[in-house]
Order: C-alpha cells, then sequence, then structure tokens
C-alpha cells in the first residue's frame, strides 16, 4: 500500500480549491451576462478552461454548480459593503459602489429573470440591513415615521439600479457615480 506524503495531500487540495475557485469565477463571469438558461456547462469549462467532465465531478450538476456561485455571491457581497464602518459615509458609498461594479450587472440581471426568488429576498434583506446598519447614527437621530421613510429613501438611492442608471445608461464613471449617489444621501439627510 501506497503511503500518502502530507505535502502531496496539501498540494492536491490547493490545486483542487484554485479550480474550484476558477470555475465558480467563470459561472459569475457568464452570469453577469446571460439569463441562467442561457449557461452551458460547456461556456462554464472554456471561461475555467477545464473539461466539462472536471465540472460535473467538482459540482455534480448544474443547479449545484450555480448554488456554490451563488453563496460565493453572498460572501463577496457582505465583504464588499461592510468594509467602510457605519460612520463612514463616503467609504461606505465606495464600498457599495465597488460592490456594484465587480457584481452589480449580475443582481440586475437575477432580479430581471427572477430565476432565483430566494436569493432575491436573501439579496434584499441583506441589503436593507447594510442600509440600516451604515446609516445607524443618521436614522436614529429621526422619529420612527420618518426613520422608516428615511430608511426606504436611502433604499432606494443605494438600490443596484441607480448605479446601473448611473454606471450603464448615463454613461458615468466610477467616481462620479459614487459623488452622485454620495449626494443624493446627503441631501435626504438635509446636508450639502
Amino acid at each position: 500500500m501506497k503511503k500518502r506524503h502530507p505535502y502531496m495531500s496539501k498540494v492536491r487540495a490547493a490545486q483542487s480549491a484554485r479550480s474550484r475557485a476558477r470555475i465558480i469565477d467563470s459561472v459569475i463571469t457568464l452570469m453577469k451576462s446571460r439569463f441562467r438558461e442561457q449557461i452551458r456547462l460547456e461556456d462554464v469549462a472554456d471561461g475555467a478552461q477545464m473539461t466539462e467532465q472536471t465540472i460535473k465531478n467538482k459540482f455534480g450538476s448544474k443547479a449545484a454548480l450555480f448554488d456554490a456561485a451563488l453563496v460565493e455571491v453572498h460572501r463577496e457581497a457582505k465583504e464588499l459593503r461592510h468594509r467602510a464602518r457605519p460612520e463612514e459615509l463616503e467609504a461606505g458609498i465606495a464600498g457599495l459602489v465597488g460592490y456594484y461594479e465587480r457584481l452589480g450587472d449580475l443582481l440586475f440581471r437575477n432580479r430581471a429573470e427572477e430565476g432565483d426568488l430566494e436569493l432575491v429576498e436573501t439579496a434584499r434583506e441583506g441589503y436593507r440591513q447594510w442600509v440600516k446598519r451604515q446609516f445607524a447614527s443618521q436614522l436614529g437621530q429621526a422619529n420612527a415615521q420618518r426613520r422608516k421613510s428615511l430608511t426606504d429613501a436611502l433604499e432606494c438611492v443605494c438600490d443596484v439600479y441607480t448605479w446601473t442608471l448611473l454606471r450603464r445608461d448615463m454613461g458615468r464613471s466610477r467616481p462620479d457615480t459614487e459623488r452622485a449617489i454620495l449626494g443624493m444621501v446627503n441631501a435626504l439627510f438635509g446636508q450639502p
């Protein structure tokens, strides 16, 4: 019986993790420009520079592959949105726009497709929690009725649709988009 060397097991595990990450990155990239039913395993394999069989071996099915990709999207979304402390308005907006720069097209397409209603609802709730966290000090100064109204307005101002409108439809640069969203947020709080 061959004895396994711990070093070789670690190398194989690292290679497997890199392969898995390339596959998931390929799926996420494709999801930004196509609806799910338009994505074939062959396309994922081409993007990851692997075979379809390797993808099937790692994930089992196309549905499991999409599930794994969406878990990664959620993890990355949380990481990108929560980099700034709540009191850091400019950094918070910059983090949000950075998140949209990475995943905004995918989010926009997923909402349009309504392919995964659980994902849409989970994303919506995570986003609402980010709004409450990021603007906690400003919202805390308002009475209950005003706080609800402000929270709703902040969700609209900071939503992926606003980013899409500014970046994709109006062709604004990333810095211009950040300034526009920050300007709208400040206007809600009565600041210049």
